[in-house]
């Protein structure tokens, strides 16, 4: 088999890591896959990459759907398991993490508290539909020769697996009925304003992304609609139709009351990216949102945990399983901050909470938010979190609980073994990627006195593969 050919019908058997799923070959080799797969599904590959013992796939076509699957929905790109019971998505999450857990059995033998591992059971959903608080549309053609179709203005998402096209859709089920109802009103105004939309390919054309973010706890909504700012030759013809735009949304915040900002993005950007220059044409700046009696600003770049209710659930769980009698007024590092949350619901209990983030915005939200919160404890490093430590233990500063949240790809190697200096009594591991978990955990339970007190998996995302990990371990 050579790289490009098309391997058919093949069975899926089970999610394995980094989101891809994984089958057999009939030569012998396993088959990795990216996209969408269904387990039990039948479906037709492209080898993209050709290793000696694997390939690496894509789906080009399904042949025969999953016994599990329906076809009740469409699907998203946010929700590629939607036509997946519940119960069976569980089930799915849950094996993936022990199987991915049981990996340090055989890659760990010498440490036999292991085949006990405490797996609690998993924090599902209450609410598997309309749980977004954000949600980015793309404006874009849909042009298929061997479809037969060509269809010059469509708003929705990308198909799966053909990024280049966008497939036109009315609402979807993952925000609720207000924000689909303005995401329609918008829609159909651009449509009829007879404008383009915007070609990558050719970089022509007009409208480009739309952006709704709605709070949960508080109901406010922040929209942000981009454009090609280099479409219009004449001057006074841009006026004109940003004037339009502009007298579109005060009408339309005249009727949705919960629109509390509204930003036009002048995007002129080569990338498909939705935020450029921005100007603010309606309500505040930010949209605030509530999580454990604190209160967080959300500007239109803010990075913030796309499921609000299950967010509070999560850091909830994170503050539970903290030992705070080991280490009650001591220093907290909060390690990969994100959203800052995780050190705020820490700040009351300990002396002092440093958070480390290397996105340059998010520490300056994490300041402010503090501030609105007077929390006055926190130490906001806008630092890698290995230059951070490096420096840190240089100074011989030392911490009583280690608290990390890092991103998809997990610690940088040389963070490890700076982790291992400060001889906490606990360290709280939260993780959106089983393998990188396991691979981090490995390194520090060959390393040190560390065991792993108990793992407890939170679905925060519903249809799709992503699940959230706690583990905290503990001192020997």
């Amino acid at each position: 088999m050579k790289k490009w050919e098309i391997l058919e019908n093949i069975e899926v058997e089970k999610l394995v890591f980094w989101g891809k799923w994984f089958a057999r070959h009939s030569d012998g080799k396993v088959i990795f896959i990216t996209g969408g797969a269904i387990p039990w599904s039948m479906v037709n590959l492209r080898i993209i990459k050709k290793r000696k013992d694997f390939y690496e796939t894509q789906i080009t076509e399904i042949i025969k759907k999953s016994p599990i699957e329906t076809w009740k929905y469409a699907i998203f790109p946010w929700a590629p398991w939607i036509n997946i019971d519940y119960q069976e998505q569980l089930k799915i999450k849950d094996n993936q993490i022990k199987e991915a857990f049981f990996h340090i059995l055989k890659l760990s033998p010498e440490i036999p508290w292991t085949k006990w591992l405490n797996f609690l059971p998993i924090v599902w959903a209450e609410n598997i539909f309309w749980y977004r608080n954000k949600i980015e549309f793309s404006f874009w053609k849909y042009i298929s020769h061997r479809e037969k179709r060509e269809e010059h203005f469509n708003a929705g998402f990308h198909k799966q697996w053909e990024f280049s096209k966008i497939l036109d859709y009315d609402s979807c089920d993952l925000i609720d009925d207000e924000s689909n109802a303005i995401y329609k009103e918008i829609k159909d105004f651009a449509k009829t304003s007879w404008l383009p939309v915007y070609d990558q390919k050719t970089q022509e054309g007009f409208w480009r992304h739309l952006i709704i973010r709605k709070t949960y706890f508080t109901e406010q909504i922040m929209i942000i609609l981009s454009f090609y700012d280099n479409f219009f030759e004449d001057k006074k013809e841009r006026e004109d139709i940003i004037q339009k735009i502009k007298n579109f949304f005060a009408e339309l915040q005249k009727k949705y009351l919960h629109i509390s900002s509204i930003y036009l993005s002048y995007n002129n950007n080569k990338a498909d990216i939705a935020i450029d220059r921005l100007e603010l044409i309606n309500g505040k700046e930010v949209i605030t949102e509530k999580l454990l009696n604190l209160e967080f600003d959300i500007g239109p770049k803010s990075f913030f945990q796309t499921n609000s209710l299950w967010a509070e659930k999560l850091y909830s769980l994170v503050r539970d399983f903290a030992k705070k009698e080991l280490y009650q007024n001591g220093i907290t590092l909060d390690l990969y901050a994100g959203t800052w949350t995780i050190g705020m619901i820490f700040a009351d209990i300990s002396k002092e909470v440093y958070s480390v983030e290397m996105v340059e915005e998010a520490s300056k939200n994490g300041e402010e938010n503090a501030k609105k919160n007077e929390i006055q404890n926190m130490i906001f490093i806008n630092k890698k979190v290995e230059d951070f430590l490096d420096a840190y233990i240089n100074d011989w500063k030392k911490a009583d609980i280690l608290i990390i949240d890092p991103p998809r790809a997990g610690m940088h190697p040389s963070t490890l073994p700076h982790l291992l200096t400060f001889n906490t009594k606990q360290i709280l591991y939260v993780s959106c990627n089983p393998a990188t978990l396991v691979r981090d955990l490995e390194y520090i339970l060959k390393n040190s006195s560390y065991k792993i007190e108990k793992i407890q998996a939170v679905d925060m995302f519903p249809h799709t593969h992503h699940i959230e990990t706690i583990v905290s371990l503990l001192q020997v």
